[in-house]
């Protein structure tokens, strides 16, 4: 049975927009949110024990600054809990979309009572290359770069969510966000543009997963409201996933030349008085190699492990 993943993306089209080739690299422009794109992508099935994502079967229900009527019917009652996923770098859209469809399928069979989930994705358009020559650094710098222009149609997508969101949590559901890599990135952004615009608090999530974050390990420490020091105005908790044996960020680390949120959490994480208990939980992952672990899996462990799967489905539950 194909999987339903809701989206909005900020990418560029370069043909028809039913047509998973037409999402690009391009970006839209930053000050014009009714270029946003949302629609509904159906996934076929991924195999779980395999590791597979699947891939797209069709793009529906088209609209261009919000979604339709029948998705925002979907998302207002959803029937279980929702997810809000914002993916990392060096995704393409199909991998950003079928990503998302993976994870709500692996939380549905994950035994874990209440931690089923509908899924809403923001692509925001990676380049979709890990490194290339003879600048090996110039995709992941332009992937930053655009992840940082993304954060005000993040803003955008936010606000168009606070109704639905809010009507499903009304409901009984619980309204999780999962940023992964430099989907991080975008998350400060995003938050700083709201906040900066005078929007007020959100109070979108119940909690927010920040897995194997690509973000400056001091985020919450800067002066309100920048980067990460006012997402606890948008989610009720936040959990922070982190593992020294993560690859990539350390790469990351090489390139920018300070510490990344997701190797060893953020500063001063071991102080209940910066990072009290009632709102954040950590979970050192260095030894969570219970999967095909290697340097190139290594920054998958959020969606790869079994514990730490296990983990985030208890977040998304509130258990």
């Amino acid at each position: 049975m194909p999987i339903t993943v809701y989206f909005a993306t900020n990418r560029a089209l370069t043909g028809p927009a039913d047509q998973v080739a037409s999402y690009g690299t391009g970006i839209v422009a930053p000050t014009d949110p009714t270029q946003i794109l949302y629609a509904t992508a159906f996934v076929a099935d991924a195999n779980l024990t395999a590791d597979t994502e699947g891939a797209i079967m069709s793009i529906q229900g088209i609209t261009k600054g919000g979604f339709s009527d029948d998705a925002r019917g979907d998302l207002s009652a959803p029937g279980r809990n929702l997810l809000v996923f914002i993916h990392g770098f060096n995704n393409t859209f199909e991998a950003a979309i079928t990503r998302a469809a993976f994870i709500t399928q692996w939380f549905a069979g994950s035994g874990v009572p209440r931690s089923d989930t509908a899924v809403v994705a923001f692509s925001w358009p990676s380049l979709g290359k890990l490194f290339s020559f003879p600048d090996p650094e110039g995709d992941y710098r332009t992937d930053q770069g655009i992840a940082g222009q993304s954060g005000a149609h993040l803003m955008s997508f936010f606000a168009n969510l606070q109704p639905l969101l809010a009507s499903a949590r009304r409901s009984g559901h619980r309204v999780i966000l999962v940023a992964h890599s430099m989907g991080n990135w975008v998350l400060q952004a995003g938050i700083e543009s709201w906040l900066v615009h005078n929007n007020g608090p959100a109070a979108l999530f119940d909690a927010a997963v920040l897995a194997a974050a690509d973000e400056v390990y001091d985020s919450f420490g800067y002066p309100f409201p920048h980067r990460l020091s006012g997402l606890t105005q948008f989610a009720g908790r936040v959990a922070i996933y982190y593992s020294r044996a993560d690859s990539a960020l350390q790469l990351s680390n090489f390139v920018n030349l300070v510490a990344r949120l997701g190797q060893d959490g953020p500063l001063g994480d071991s102080d209940p008085t910066r990072f009290p208990p009632t709102l954040f939980t950590m979970m050192d992952c260095t030894s969570c190699q219970d999967y095909d672990f290697n340097p190139s899996s290594s920054h998958e462990y959020y969606r790869r492990s079994p514990t730490v799967r296990a983990d985030i489905a208890r977040v998304i539950a509130g258990t």
